[in-house]
């Protein structure tokens, strides 16, 4: 009964998102939901940007073992992220009136640049994607009662996911979305409240938590803590800004004033809300601690889909699990868009850009389906946690595209030399630091971040003065893009 109505929950999912399909028009309205998004909509995007599988079933999980202290990257810098990029570089980028971050690096650099960091975007993309590709097998692994295996209901969520993804663009991942994080507010604290009360009452359980240590997340004054400690939270709150699907929801807004302060709240409003899982998962650990224990060492993941299906009542059940897919799905979708609107305008329209818009448009929706194919079979063939997967994911764009991305929207002298020199020496010291000492006392990303800045500065105070920046005054600025005449 319980995997019925899920199913049927996927089902009208699919509806709305074929509904908002009926806005799309032309290319701009597939990527951007043609810039016409209220503030409650964008907020909701927002905060599903990273309210996925790794805040329910991944950080929750970490939070057991580790307490704050290993939950320093998501939520602490995944919240940190979007209200640095609301705060900082939406006004600007929101200005320029452009389709993608790529579109930005080519305006403020040349094409090489665009290509190189574009492809590094897409590629950061394959981890967390397929984290929620793993998380709705788990989902469907679970209430089928391990009828349907985990590669099966990986195959089944990502075909969901796909359908409303490729035909509505944008807008269907802002209805869905706007929907689902309905549920997912309402559904979650409902579980928690219940929960709660079965583990004692609210304050039994922060009291319990704080005892255990569950809340300490700074440093200690050791410095290779300090600077693990920096790692872990740089990771996520500066190597996520250069992202597609940030910006992606960003643009779309209805004003600059919604696409600064939507992107503010949704960071503020994760921050606040990613604490439902963590007591969820602490309630586990008094109610069963047992099962917490034995889980702890088979598969973390299923702590919270096995409390709920074991210790709650059907209602709840449907509540919970309707919730973690509207958490998943609504990611999902925003993560798959991004990386494909990527390629097929930074890459493929690079090498024809001569395209119309109806072919673009085509060739957008034909990334999307090959996309999804190669995160399922990624997701299908790695071992690493859901947590592993997105912690992994923004290595890449953190040691070869932040730099670039800061330094060419706030300082001058940024050149295509210095935007050169810290692709190149960003990329290449992370990549050896990953090869020859990934377990040394500091992250390889930092020693990539550090090597990216100091190319940066190098370039920009050697090489010649840029000719031109894009302006950032108004929203005459797309005339530098491809999409010159839509």
């Amino acid at each position: 009964m319980l995997l019925w109505l899920v199913v049927a929950y996927l089902v009208v999912s699919i509806g709305i998102g074929l509904y908002a399909a009926t806005r799309v028009h032309n290319a701009r309205d597939y990527i951007t939901a043609g810039r016409n998004l209220p503030m409650i909509v964008v907020l909701a995007m927002v905060f599903a940007t990273w309210f996925g599988a790794e805040t329910v079933l991944g950080i929750s999980a970490t939070f057991l073992e580790e307490g704050f202290h290993g939950l320093i990257s998501d939520p602490l810098g995944a919240s940190a992220c979007l209200i640095l990029f609301g705060l900082i570089f939406a006004r600007p980028l929101y200005r320029m009136n452009l389709l993608t971050l790529g579109d930005f690096f080519r305006m403020r650099y040349n094409r090489t640049t665009e290509l190189v960091l574009s492809i590094c975007i897409v590629l950061s993309y394959l981890g967390w994607v397929a984290a929620q590709v793993t998380a709705l097998g788990l989902v469907f692994n679970v209430l089928s009662g391990e009828l349907v295996s985990m590669n099966q209901g990986m195959l089944i969520g990502a075909g969901v996911v796909l359908v409303y993804t490729l035909f509505g663009g944008m807008w269907s991942v802002a209805m869905t979305t706007f929907v689902q994080m309905i549920v997912i507010v309402i559904g979650l604290i409902w579980v928690t409240w219940i929960a709660g009360d079965m583990a004692g009452g609210f304050n039994s359980v922060i009291s319990k938590a704080a005892a255990e240590g569950k809340f300490e997340f700074l440093p200690t004054l050791d410095l290779v803590d300090m600077v693990a400690w920096f790692a872990a939270f740089a990771t996520m709150a500066l190597g996520s800004i250069p992202q597609q699907d940030v910006f992606q929801r960003v643009n779309s807004s209805k004003n600059e004033t919604i696409a600064v302060w939507g992107t503010t709240l949704g960071g503020v409003s994760y921050f606040f809300f990613a604490a439902v899982p963590l007591f969820l998962a602490y309630t586990a650990n008094i109610i069963d601690p047992g099962m917490v224990e034995r889980l702890m060492e088979e598969d973390s993941q299923l702590i919270l889909p096995t409390l709920i299906l074991q210790y709650m009542p059907f209602y709840a059940q449907v509540i919970f699990f309707g919730a973690l897919l509207s958490v998943i799905m609504s990611t999902a979708s925003g993560t798959l868009l991004a990386p494909s609107v990527t390629f097929s305008e930074n890459v493929l329209r690079g090498f024809f850009p001569g395209m119309g818009d109806r072919v673009f448009l085509m060739s957008t929706r034909i990334t999307v389906v090959v996309f999804t194919v190669l995160v399922t079979w990624y997701a299908t063939s790695t071992e690493s946690t859901i947590h592993q997967m997105v912690e992994n994911a923004y290595r890449v764009t953190l040691a070869g595209a932040f730099v670039p991305l800061a330094a060419g929207l706030f300082w001058k002298r940024a050149n295509n030399l210095g935007a050169a020199l810290a692709i190149i020496l960003g990329l290449s010291t992370w990549i050896l630091f990953e090869l020859f000492v990934p377990e040394g006392d500091v992250e390889p990303q930092l020693y990539g971040l550090a090597a990216s800045a100091l190319g940066m500065l190098v370039g920009g105070l050697l090489g010649p003065k840029p000719h031109h920046r894009p302006h950032m005054g108004g929203h005459h600025a797309a005339a530098g893009t491809y999409h010159t005449h839509r």
